[in-house]
This record gives C-alpha cells, structure tokens and sequence, in this order.
C-alpha cells in the first residue's frame, strides 16, 4: 500500500518539517511540469506537423487545447477544492496530467495528441487552480510572502527552461520525449504529495455543475477570441465568439450574485484590496504579454546581431525576474504589498519604455539592462500581488482566490497577445514600438491602481 499519512493544517502555523519542505518540493516539480508544458511544445509543432502530416495552422491545437482547458477549468476545480479538499484535487490533477504525458508520448494521429493534451490542461488547472492555496495552509502566516515567491521563481524558471529544453530533447530522441520527461518527474511530485500534502477544512455546500460549465464557457470562449483575433480569424467569427463569451457571462454573473460562496468570486470581489489586486494582476499580464510577443520582431529590426542575437538578449529579463520574484515575496512579509507592487511596475513600465524607444542598430548591453529592468520589476510585483490575493481571501474561500489568480493570468496574458498580433498586423514595423510603449502605459496605470491599495484594507 502507498503510504499516506493523514497531516492536518494547524492552522495559521503551517505544518510541520520535513512535511513542509516535501510539500514545497512536490508543488514546485508540479508548477515546473505545468509551466513547461505550456511553452515546450512550441519547438516542435514544424516537427510534430510534418510527422503526424498536418498543417502549421492544425498543429497550433497542440498548443491550445492544453491552454483552453487549462483555463476553462481553472476556477471549478477552485471550487472542488473548497468543497472536497485542496488535496484530493492536486492529487487528482497530477495522476491526470502524468497519466496524459504518458499518452501524449504514444499518439499517432494529431486528434490523439490533441484529446491528451485536453487532458494535460485538465490535471494542470487541478494543480494550478489549488496549489497557492496549499500554500496558505502549508506555510505559517508569517512566511507566506517567502512561499509565494519562491512559488513565483519556479514559474519564471519553467517559462525560461521549456524552449531550449524542447530543443534538446527533439534533438535527441525526438517529439516524444516532450512528453516522457514528465512521468518520472510526475511520478516522485505524486509520491512526494502523498507524504506530505495536508487535509484542509472543506466546505458545507455541493458542487453546481451549471455553474461550473457557465464558468469554463465564459472563460473558454474569452481565450478562443482572443486566440481567433489574434490568427486573423474572419471578422464574423471573432465576433459570434464575442457574443457568445459576453452572453454566457452575463448568465454567471446573474447566478452568481447572491451566493455564499460562488464559483466566480464575486464576494471576494466585495473585497476592495482583492478587487484591486485582480486588476493589478490582468493588466501586468497583458503589458508582459504585449511586450513578449512583439519583442522577436521588434529586435531583429533594432538589436544589432538581428534573429541570430533574439534569444540571448531576452534571456536578462527572466534571469532578474527569477532573482527578485524571491527578493520581493521576502520583502512582502515585511513592508506594504501596494507599495512594493507599484514600484516593481515603475521599473517594469521604465523598461518596457526604454526597450520601445530602441535606437537601430542597439549594442547588447543597451538591451540588457532594459531587459533586465522589465524583469526586476515584474518578479518585483508578481510575488507581493500573488501574497495578497490569497491572504485577502477569507481562509474558507482561498481556493476561489488560487483559481482567480490563475485566471487572471490567463486573462491578461490572451488579451496582451491578441493587442500584439493586432498591433503588428496593422502597423507593420511601427507595431513593435507600439506594443512596447503601450505595454509601458498599461503597466504606469497598473502601478497607481497598486498604490490604491497602500490605503485600502480589506472588509
């Protein structure tokens, strides 16, 4: 039999060691295996087009049927974690996604691929939608900043490692093995979970299934146009998926009012400090996003060394990221989270600025520290921000505030790309500055929002 043990959240004290460094050990392999699972793949999709014999424009489901379903179900298995426990979701959601990785590295056909992809998505919002949550309950009060951000640096090390680490792998054994290399990684995260992972309080309510699917409606079909806007979809198609996401909703935020604990937090929402930290939060995400999508096109006009130089020239914005996302989630147990939130997206919006006002032909330290500058100040944001969404929250109702945060990634992160391809499809070589510049204002005007909040507290 596998052992189990029964550990309970004492609390606002944590659980003990070593059940608490096995618990930041399983949930920082299970963040590495979601993160580098969205971005790993993109290497391979000429390779993955040419093998299963379908188009570029097929093989870009690989892609987003993980990124939709992820997403989509975000926020009910939030809410399923409320109601049957933090745990039991994460479990679940890892054996789903180790079990998918397994059966993705198997596929013949590009509909088989993309069902065990949809699957992936799915054990990744079970990891996702619950695992800062965990965080509360696996760490004192006092160390929660400290948890956040080392939560934080894992992400930024997957989104940094999953290209080049897609490279190496189709280089030495091929398309497969992007998907091997999670299940033993998978398999030592479920182990270790087992050990260590506590029970948490549940809630006294049943899961409404209406609810969930007007959720993963609204919020699929957000991220489908998005995408559709972004592909140059037809302009009739954008706009039934427009309508279709407005109407649905509309609906769930009609059954929603008036709930004890609905499944889109709109009681949280109630919460000025959490309402302001969503915002803070969707807009950072939609500046880093426009900023990251235009970067390639936009430096292989400027940057002297041009498509050959892209890689290393961005690699100073996730290398200071990963090292002030830890500074600042230390740093957020200590001063005003508000505070050190608008600061981190000054310096993020200074250097957004700086790079769009490139002259031609930059040396590489001109865009280094630029670089560098974009990702001191996003890690020096991402970590307070993600502390106070989930500490704002009620202790009952911190799955909702784990499955928001998630969302409102997502959210950010689709909408700054869909501005960027429109910006780049519309201004041709002038679209690259102005995605630059206007991530640069959208992160000015996350940061005064974020000051707000220095003289807010929550009800």
């Amino acid at each position: 039999m596998i052992l189990a043990p029964r550990i309970v959240a004492q609390g606002e004290d944590g659980i003990p060691t070593p059940q608490r460094y096995l618990a930041i050990a399983t949930m920082a392999m299970a963040v590495f295996l979601s993160a580098v699972s969205a971005s790993i793949i993109n290497v391979a999709l000429p390779v993955l087009g040419r093998e299963l014999q379908t188009t570029p424009s097929e093989a870009i489901w690989v892609v987003s049927a993980f990124q939709v379903a992820m997403a989509a179900c975000l926020l009910p298995f939030a809410a399923l974690g409320e109601i049957y426990g933090y745990r039991r979701v994460y479990l679940t959601g890892l054996v789903a996604f180790t079990l998918a990785s397994l059966g993705a590295a198997q596929a013949g056909s590009l509909a088989s691929l993309t069902a065990w992809r949809v699957l992936q998505g799915l054990g990744s919002a079970g990891i996702l939608g619950v695992n800062i949550a965990i965080l509360r309950f696996v760490y004192p009060r006092r160390l929660l900043g400290q948890g956040v951000g080392i939560n934080g640096f894992i992400a930024s090390v997957s989104a940094t490692v999953g290209p080049p680490l897609g490279s190496a792998l189709l280089a030495l054994g091929g398309w497969h093995w992007l998907f091997l290399v999670n299940v033993p990684i998978g398999l030592v995260a479920l182990v270790l979970a087992l050990l260590s992972i506590p029970e948490t309080p549940r809630a006294h309510r049943k899961f409404d299934p209406a609810e969930a699917a007007l959720s993963a409606l609204t919020i699929g079909s957000f991220l489908s146009t998005a995408n559709a806007l972004a592909q140059g979809h037809p302009a009739w198609l954008v706009a039934a998926q427009a309508v279709l996401c407005l109407a649905a909703g509309t609906l769930l935020v009609l059954r929603e009012t008036g709930r004890a604990a609905p499944m889109l937090p709109v009681d949280l929402f109630r919460i000025p400090l959490f309402r302001l930290s969503v915002l803070v939060s969707i807009s950072s995400f939609t500046a880093q996003m426009l900023a990251l999508v235009a970067l390639p096109f936009f430096l292989e006009r400027h940057a002297a060394g041009g498509a050959a130089m892209i890689g290393l020239l961005m690699a100073p914005w996730p290398a200071a990221s990963m090292a002030s996302a830890v500074a600042a989630g230390w740093l957020a147990d200590r001063i005003s989270t508000g505070l050190l939130g608008a600061i981190g997206l000054l310096l993020f919006a200074a250097g957004l600025a700086g790079l769009g006002l490139l002259p031609d032909q930059a040396a590489a330290w001109d865009v280094g520290w630029r670089m560098m500058l974009c990702g001191l100040g996003f890690g020096c944001f991402q970590s307070p921000n993600n502390r106070v969404l989930i500490s704002t929250a009620p202790p009952g109702r911190s799955g909702a505030a784990s499955g928001m945060l998630g969302t409102a990634r997502m959210l950010g992160q689709s909408l700054g790309a869909a501005l960027a391809a429109l910006l780049l499809a519309s201004l041709g070589d002038a679209g690259g500055m102005a995605a630059l510049l206007g991530g640069a204002t959208i992160a000015l005007l996350a940061a005064a929002v974020s000051m707000l909040r220095v003289a807010v507290k929550s009800s």
